[in-house]
């Protein structure tokens, strides 16, 4: 066999081998860079960044806003190959996802393919009152707001409670929702959680309290939780009101009569307020105010069912966030004079 035949032979089977590496390697560079893309960051610019992903929405419709956000500068084949890969593609919820810095394309599929939706804290502080726990919930970022427009009585009734009074009833925690959640539903969910913890604890409370009902305990505890942020004197501020009531003694506690002049109240209290009747006014009328006058936390709803023992019957501010207790009213004007008005022997 001649020479030229051979050639002529071989060069056919020499350029289709070129093809086959030209093409194994242009796979190979595919291949690496599809690789690349999978398990590169997004171009997230700054922390807290996410994406909203509308019911209905396409896949194209989707990767077309990631494209154009700047998140990423991928071919959307690639995306389209990598939803295919991980068998997820027309398998991705609606919802909001968080972009936290370094989150994958990869992740971000896994994510919503699992509808791992970003959350969001909202915070019942304890001491608020129920004005505003409305005002901070009128403020929630992706929270809707159902609530606006609605009076008091109207609230209660929407989250199953009709009739009862909203001040106290909210236990004071952080709840998690996600977008589209409702005002009503973390109310509703905070409401629920403060009946459940109140009939954890009444069960357990000290026996012979002067508290008939775990509603009187929830009075209580919200003007322990006004009265004093204090870990270590709830429970001595709980037992002086809680003698005091023993006793058929007035309570003659601020926080409540402040709670009473409502938006009379500028910043200061006067005498002539201690002598104005109202229903919360604890210097006219004997016995618990008729509601709680804010929402206490846990701590505040233990120091009221496990009040200190003692013999103390008033207390005083010092002015730096403590207070002194007096067993007898000399003691106490004492100590008045000397912490409120600075005439200390």
């Amino acid at each position: 066999m001649s020479r030229t035949t051979i050639r002529g032979r071989l060069l056919p089977r020499l350029l289709a081998l070129l093809a086959l590496l030209a093409i194994g390697g242009a796979l190979l560079v595919g291949w690496r860079d599809f690789s690349r893309f999978s398990a590169a960051p997004l171009q997230v610019a700054s922390a807290g960044e996410s994406i909203d992903i509308a019911r209905g929405s396409s896949f194209k419709g989707i990767v077309d806003e990631l494209r154009q956000r700047g998140l990423s500068t991928a071919s959307p084949l690639y995306w389209r190959l990598l939803a295919e890969q991980m068998r997820v593609a027309g398998k991705l919820h609606a919802g909001e996802y968080a972009l936290p810095p370094g989150i994958t394309p990869r992740q971000l599929l896994i994510n919503m393919a699992t509808g791992k939706v970003l959350q969001h804290d909202f915070t019942i502080v304890d001491g608020w009152t129920f004005a505003e726990l409305r005002q901070a919930l009128a403020r929630a970022d992706k929270l809707k707001h159902d609530s606006a427009g609605l009076d008091d009585a109207t609230i209660m009734q929407r989250i199953g409670a009709p009739g009862e009074a909203p001040e106290g009833r909210f236990l004071p925690e952080t709840y998690a929702y996600v977008k589209g959640d409702s005002d009503l539903d973390i109310l509703k969910r905070a409401h629920a959680a403060m009946d459940k913890m109140l009939a954890t604890l009444w069960p357990g409370r000290d026996k012979d309290l002067p508290l008939a009902t775990p509603y009187d305990a929830l009075i209580l505890a919200s003007i322990v939780e006004k009265e004093t942020g204090r870990a270590d004197e709830r429970a001595r501020i709980a037992g002086v009101f809680v003698r005091r009531l023993e006793d058929h003694m007035l309570l003659q506690t601020d926080p409540s009569v402040i709670y009473g002049m409502g938006a009379s109240y500028t910043g200061s209290i006067h005498k002539s307020d201690l002598t104005t009747d109202t229903p919360y006014n604890t210097y006219t009328r004997p016995g618990l105010p008729p509601t709680p006058i804010a929402m206490p936390g846990k701590p505040a709803l233990l120091a009221a069912l496990h009040p200190a023992p003692g013999k103390s019957l008033y207390f005083v501010a010092r002015g730096d966030g403590r207070h002194v207790f007096a067993d007898t009213l000399e003691e106490h004007n004492r100590n008045v004079d000397c912490y409120q008005r600075k005439h200390c022997p």
